[in-house]
């Protein structure tokens, strides 16, 4: 058996670094000089681990001023991506209040406006507020298959930090994986739930975005339906990623 690349092990070993918290978001990785230094190969060894960083979505190379913490969940190709980490990213502080834990059996009234995969089976919801720098911005109820989410406690969400991020603690805490996802955006008037939620105007009109995850085998991983106020901005690009079997 040969051993593994030296710049796979770079990569691997800052992938760990960037899910550990070692560096947070917005900040800049050490150089490509330093890091040469801290795994004992060339520049153009870690050059190629940093560029399978930027190919991933983790951080974004500057010309001139080396390379930028995005996000430690890319949407690798995929319309989900974590809310946290733009928050972050742009400086501000987000914030995520836990409001329930719910379970419904098959066919339940409260999940008729799921997709059909997860009509069949027994669902948990977890409902959170989102906040940033302590104002409500947005309602998220994010549905799972409870045999997929099994054990779970409001203590597995936590509220602040980057581990608040819902990508990462299905990833992390229940070894969740989803490689495709699809997304409607529509807007509707806020009922009188939702505007006392997110002190808002009883009839204000919010943005709902639902997007549902799903396996290779088209199975339903888990489905969101996010209620947001204020305005939002998409960034649309032809990129792609290709998902790395490492």
């Amino acid at each position: 058996m040969t051993d593994t690349p030296k710049y796979i092990h770079a990569y691997r070993v800052i992938v760990e670094r960037l899910k550990a918290g070692r560096y947070s978001i917005g900040s800049r990785l050490p150089t490509e000089s330093d890091f040469a230094l801290q795994f004992n190969v060339s520049r153009v060894t870690i050059r190629r681990a940093l560029d399978m960083l930027v190919q991933d979505g983790y951080v974004e190379r500057k010309q001139g001023s080396g390379y930028k913490i995005l996000t430690l969940s890319p949407a690798s190709d995929t319309c989900l991506t974590s809310f946290t980490d733009a928050m972050l990213r742009a400086g501000h502080e987000p914030a995520s209040r836990f409001l329930a834990l719910d379970l419904y059996k098959p066919s339940a009234k409260a999940t008729r406006a799921l997709p059909s995969g997860l009509q069949q089976c027994a669902v948990t919801r977890i409902t959170r507020l989102r906040e940033v720098d302590n104002e409500p911005q947005m309602l998220v109820m994010t549905y799972v298959p409870t045999d997929l989410l099994r054990d779970a406690t409001a203590a597995d969400f936590p509220e602040v930090g980057p581990g608040q991020s819902i990508l990462r603690i299905l990833s992390a805490r229940f070894n969740l994986d989803w490689s495709a996802a699809c997304e409607d955006i529509s807007p509707i008037a806020a009922d009188s739930k939702l505007a006392r939620i997110l002190k808002i105007k009883s009839g204000e009109l919010l943005l709902k975005q639902s997007c549902s995850a799903f396996d290779d085998n088209g199975g339903v991983v888990f489905h969101e339906d996010v209620f947001r106020r204020g305005p939002l901005s998409f960034n649309l690009s032809q990129q792609s990623r290709t998902p790395r079997h490492l």
